[in-house]
């Protein structure tokens, strides 16, 4: 009996879901379907590449909607390998003409559109199936328990199915047939619902070429991250070999000459006891600043924004700070990789833009942490091999994040990174 009313229920559920899925293929598919030609068409022209970002944007949180659909109703996780969209270098028309570029060139943009025309046929009409014989299953039931009669009495002659309806043996063999539809609608509705989204699938995954890209990209950030580990660890070797060790050192031998002159010249030993605490307190310094170069203490405690108002607060030019995060926080390595990307952003700032001001812009929206940092000094910043920005650039890439500069010759210089991440 159990058994019975679970399956009644998920096929009521699926043939609710079937009701939506269809109604979504023929109305926003169509629509999003349509925008999307138009707009594409009129690209040459000048007009599309104000609408047509919009609308590619649109088209993706669409195909996103569905996958996450997917998900919650049939179990199935369909990616989204979208090439990440970084803010364009300039603004206006020219930029959304960059930006229609990029979303353009990306072929999850094309396998959006043929699946949006698959949507509007294939899939709704799969779809529609699962509503489609629980109301003909639950009509011809009816029909047997008297619906017939008013119905035949207002139109004559009254076909169900294959059945012509005129009395009440053919009413009850209406709903024989009724039956065995509402019969196949318990045991496949669950069935055509996975179905569409199967045949969504099929449109919306990558394919092994594009897999294999990624599987590239990958093996590039790892192999860059552990360029960057490396050098860090050197980096922390050098420090504590040229400060804190050699400061230690030095403490050593100060000490075994103080225990010589202990009964010979007190008074030289007491000087050299005070230089001794001022090298530890040296060495501590030292030690506290590798750390910090490490991983701040303050990112750790209070987070990402206020690290990075903290590092305004120690730089030499006005720094105006802007934090949206919504109370939350990434994961600690992104929260590090954002926090030092905008830590080398503003030393190249206050090093070489003779900037009289800087601008950091932090927020999160959209799965997406981005920074924007604008300076007003001479321009000219390129990410150049070996630079430091070329080092963001492959720090940002261990989490797919992604670095703009826009910097023409007298300024002013705008540099926007975007990490895809969650807040907790």
């Amino acid at each position: 009996m159990n058994g019975l009313r679970a399956r009644v229920r998920d096929a009521l559920v699926a043939g609710a879901r079937g009701l939506t899925l269809s109604l979504m293929g023929w109305v926003p598919s169509v629509a999003l379907s349509v925008l999307a030609v138009v707009s594409i068409s009129l690209y040459p022209l000048g007009i599309g590449a104000l609408t047509t970002p919009s609308v590619l944007r649109m088209v993706r949180a669409y195909a996103n909607r569905r996958r996450l659909l997917a998900a919650r109703w049939a179990g199935i996780r369909i990616p989204a390998p979208y090439e990440p969209l970084p803010s364009p270098a300039s603004g206006g028309l020219m930029g959304r003409v960059e930006l229609t570029n990029q979303l353009l060139k990306d072929p999850a943009t094309w396998r959006d559109l043929r699946w949006l025309s698959v949507d509007t046929i294939a899939s709704a009409a799969v779809a529609s199936l699962a509503p489609y014989l629980l109301l003909e299953g639950v009509f011809g039931i009816l029909l047997a328990a008297g619906l017939w009669q008013p119905i035949v009495a207002a139109n004559g002659d009254f076909w169900y199915e294959f059945v012509p309806v005129t009395g009440w043996a053919s009413a009850f063999a209406a709903g024989a047939v009724g039956c065995v539809w509402t019969a196949v609608a318990l045991r496949w509705n669950p069935v055509l619902i996975r179905t569409n989204f199967r045949i969504t699938e099929a449109q919306l995954a990558p394919t092994a070429a594009e897999l294999a890209r990624r599987v590239e990209k990958l093996t590039e950030t790892r192999r860059n991250a552990a360029d960057a580990s490396a050098a860090e660890l050197r980096r922390i070797e050098r420090d504590l070999h040229d400060g804190a060790q050699a400061r230690l050192v030095a403490m050593g031998m100060d000490l075994g000459a103080i225990e010589m002159l202990l009964d010979k010249d007190p008074a030289k030993a007491r000087q050299l006891l005070a230089h001794t605490r001022q090298s530890s307190v040296d060495a501590l310094a030292e030690l506290r600043d590798l750390v910090r170069g490490i991983h701040p203490p303050v990112l750790a405690e209070r987070g990402l924004g206020d690290a990075v108002r903290a590092l305004a607060l120690r730089l030499p030019i006005a720094t105006e700070v802007t934090v949206d995060l919504n109370g939350g926080r990434a994961d600690a390595p992104v929260e590090s990789a954002a926090y030092f990307a905008v830590s080398e952003i503003l030393t190249n700032a206050a090093k070489h833009s003779g900037a009289d001001r800087v601008w950091v812009d932090l927020h999160h929206t959209d799965g997406m942490l981005r920074i924007a940092v604008t300076d007003d000094g001479r321009g000219g910043a390129v990410i150049a091999a070996g630079s430091g920005l070329a080092g963001v650039e492959r720090r940002l890439g261990t989490f797919d994040g992604v670095l703009a500069v826009s910097s023409p010759a007298g300024g002013p210089t705008l540099v926007t990174m975007e990490i895809p991440c969650a807040l907790s």
